[in-house]
């Protein structure tokens, strides 16, 4: 799927390489959003390691991990589709992020759209939702800008660069939905 210079596309085990490269190059871009990183998460085998059990939950239907591309093809982030709920929920999550050198080129969003429309058409899900720090107002402007809205505040939500953080939440309802 791809639009105005943005793809995703599902990620394989022969991304691991480039995945390794991205992760290691943006480690200190992407560290005050991400929990604690022991050095081993920088490493292909661990790299594999978590895309092989991502690629897992996406064949068992929990997950959707795509990788973001421009239009060239060249990997420059990630946006997953987590924890699938079926049921009365019909709910997943969405997380992303975006390489130093490609952000506030629109990627973010572009990439975040797409993974949503996969949600609601794909997965036929009613809604999706996306948490932020509170001063990621960056995210949270990707988030409003495809849809998403702001509904509450999470308490100690996650732990992040070491603490428990607060976070926003953000929803996004399928309207095609019954």
């Amino acid at each position: 799927m791809s639009g105005a210079g943005t793809g995703v596309r599902l990620l394989s085990l022969d991304d691991v390489d480039e995945l390794t490269t991205l992760e290691l190059a943006n480690r200190e871009h992407l560290r005050p959003w991400d929990p604690a990183r022991a050095p081993e998460y920088f490493t292909a085998s661990e790299q594999r390691h978590r895309l092989e059990i991502a690629l897992g939950e996406h064949e068992a239907g929990r997950a959707v991990p795509f990788g973001i591309t421009t239009d060239a093809g060249e990997l420059i982030g990630r946006v997953t589709l987590s924890g699938v709920v079926r049921g009365a929920l019909q709910s997943c999550a969405m997380g992303y992020w975006i390489a130093a050198d490609h952000v506030r080129r629109g990627h973010a969003a572009r990439a975040a759209a797409l993974a949503v429309e996969h949600a609601f058409t794909a997965l036929e899900l009613h809604r999706v939702q996306a948490e932020t720090l509170p001063e990621n107002v960056a995210s949270q402007a990707v988030l409003t800008r495809i849809g998403f809205t702001h509904y509450g505040l999470a308490p100690q939500y996650l732990r992040i660069d070491g603490a428990w953080r607060d976070f926003l939440m953000f929803q996004r309802i399928n309207p095609a939905a019954d």
